[in-house]
């Protein structure tokens, strides 16, 4: 069964931002573009550990800010370098405004 963590309303974020989340052993950064679109993925990047939340968020993709490496925000796959891809996490936002995250086969109740 998936679980559905809440990350807390939408307006944390910026438009054009990350922030770094940890929930149990999970760390996640989620992002919001600039036209409201709303990414999470896994939070350090694969080449050096970079804290992809203090990333250059453009259009769909994140840049890393240690090295410049390019990530699709949708798909974690890298652009442009053998890096490696990320790990993707779906995430939306309720009626409310909040941000849901959805794990999905693990164990617990929704909400």
């Amino acid at each position: 069964m998936d679980e559905s963590l809440d990350l807390g309303p939408l307006d944390a974020i910026p438009p054009g931002e990350g922030r770094k989340y940890a929930l149990r052993t999970l760390r996640i950064a989620v992002f919001r573009t600039r036209t409201g679109e709303v990414y999470a993925t896994q939070a350090s990047c694969p080449h050096r550990e970079g804290p992809l939340a203090d990333g250059l968020v453009g259009g769909r993709c994140i840049v890393c800010p240690l090295h410049g490496f390019k990530f699709d925000l949708a798909t974690g796959a890298a652009i442009g370098h053998a890096c490696g891809d990320l790990a993707v996490y779906a995430v939306s936002v309720d009626a409310d405004r909040r941000m849901r995250l959805r794990i999905p086969g693990r164990p617990g109740k929704e909400g």
